[in-house]
């Protein structure tokens, strides 16, 4: 917000300070003032202005001067020199040097107020998207990912072996394992992830668009291209491109995958400069890749050029743990999301589920899990609010076991609920109010919780009680 703002004056002339000074707080913003560089230098060291609107020439320490120390002393801070026209050549290249902009004297009052709104703009939106990435790298946390299995943690550690570096990888498996979710671990904690992560679905794209799709058009490169468009290497630029469903991929687009991923550049369709990018490739497939090569229907070298790592994704029926924590954490997800009161799934509801083979993966089980949320009626899920399809399949005599089994895979979701949870308390050092912001359950929810799992003692059980 503007009132969390303050803007640093610094002129000499105080009618100016004071004139600047009043119509900022007009629109909002905290205000400070100094006379001379070395005074706002001063307040810039001792405080911390969010924009220092700053006159070039005055006595003692210049407003260029005073800058440069600013900018070493915090490379991000947002600068707008005041200036006269003969200033102007020293002004331009202190943009090139990191000021935000410059406004020319003597100057316009509303010129002022849009400027200095510009700037506040162009923080908070700097803001959204550091607060964004801090979000998604923490998503995509390896210790977030939802799994007890031996050979999904074995992965797990593979993919944070093999992060830092630049090697291209190819990700195996069935639709709708998470080969998009390793991808996005695998992007989020590099030292790519301040930059994009973008997604290209091989097989969703016709063919004849694919080329434009990857590598842009310039304007009437063919019949329909009336603008130029930046290609998806473009966007990727410094980070990850994410190419989906590699198989799919026609032979004729192959070479050209190729030569990019070897020299590093392309040129737009239609287009006769060549473009350098800098970017990780990841793939992603449910085919047969060296199948395909041995068909000719896949190139060899863009196999060994992409497969510089392989990482197999385990299909849900080959990892029956996990089962009920991801239908856990779907409970919780969905429930949150439809604003429903359910607390857990019955036995049944369980033993069906681990019965199930799942051909459609985690995918499948999310669905399956937001379905029951959404058409159960009580504060439990029972066996008929899950799709029918998985029922019918399950539809047999029950299994002997299946009762314990049921029990066993809610000892084993209770043990995982209770790592996350206490794991969350620890990095916020016990602060239950962040510890349920971070879970994005309510603070009341995490009481009941902690009190459920036995983390907290008699001391959350009144809490819980206050709560009633």
């Amino acid at each position: 917000m503007k009132a969390d703002y303050q803007i640093l004056i610094v002129d000499d002339d105080e009618s100016i300070r004071r004139m600047l000074a009043a119509v900022l707080a007009r629109e909002g913003f905290q205000t400070a003032t100094a006379r001379d560089g070395e005074e706002g230098l001063a307040l810039f060291r001792s405080g911390s202005p969010d924009i220092v609107l700053m006159d070039i020439r005055m006595p003692g320490l210049s407003g260029i001067e005073a800058m440069r120390e600013m900018l070493a002393l915090r490379p991000g801070a947002t600068v707008i020199l005041m200036t006269a026209y003969a200033d102007l050549d020293t002004a331009v290249q202190a943009i090139k040097n990191g000021v935000f902009d410059f406004v020319i004297k003597p100057f316009d009052l509303a010129e002022i107020g849009l400027l200095v709104n510009r700037a506040y703009q162009m923080r908070e939106m700097r803001r959204e998207i550091r607060s964004l990435q801090h979000e998604l790298s923490e998503t995509y946390r390896f210790d977030r990912i939802i799994t007890n299995d031996p050979a999904m943690l074995a992965l797990c550690d593979s993919v944070s072996r093999i992060a830092s570096s630049n090697a291209s990888v190819v990700i195996h498996g069935e639709s709708g394992v998470g080969k998009e979710l390793l991808a996005a671990s695998l992007h989020y904690n590099s030292a790519r992830a301040q930059h994009p992560f973008v997604k290209v679905n091989c097989g969703a794209i016709p063919e004849g668009l694919l080329e434009s799709e990857f590598f842009g058009h310039e304007k009437g490169a063919f019949t329909g291209a009336v603008t130029r468009r930046t290609g998806r290497f473009e966007h990727a630029d410094g980070g990850t491109l994410f190419l989906d469903e590699i198989g799919e991929l026609p032979l004729a687009l192959q070479v050209k995958l190729l030569r990019v991923i070897q020299d590093r550049e392309f040129e737009r369709v239609g287009g006769e400069k060549t473009l350098k990018v800098d970017v990780r490739l990841v793939a992603a497939t449910n085919r047969d890749l060296e199948a395909m090569v041995a068909a000719g229907t896949f190139r060899q070298d863009l196999f060994y050029r992409l497969n510089v790592v392989s990482l197999s994704v385990p299909p849900l029926r080959d990892r029956p743990t996990d089962i009920a924590l991801l239908a856990a954490h779907f409970l919780r997800k969905f429930t949150a999301e439809h604003g429903r009161e359910i607390d857990d799934f019955d036995d049944h509801a369980l033993a069906v589920m681990q019965r199930y083979s799942w051909p459609g993966n985690v995918r499948e089980l999310s669905n399956a899990v937001e379905r029951a949320v959404v058409m159960g009626s009580g504060n439990m899920i029972l066996a008929e609010d899950l799709p029918l399809s998985v029922v019918q399949a399950t539809r047999q005599a029950p299994l002997a076991g299946d009762e314990a089994s049921a029990k066993t895979l809610k000892e084993q979701v209770r043990a995982f609920e209770a790592r996350i949870i206490q794991q969350a308390l620890e990095r916020n050092l016990g602060n239950r109010s962040r510890t349920a912001n971070e879970l994005g359950i309510s603070r009341r929810a995490l009481l009941y919780k902690l009190h459920e799992l036995d983390l907290d003692g008699d001391d959350c059980a009144e809490a819980v009680a206050s709560c009633e």
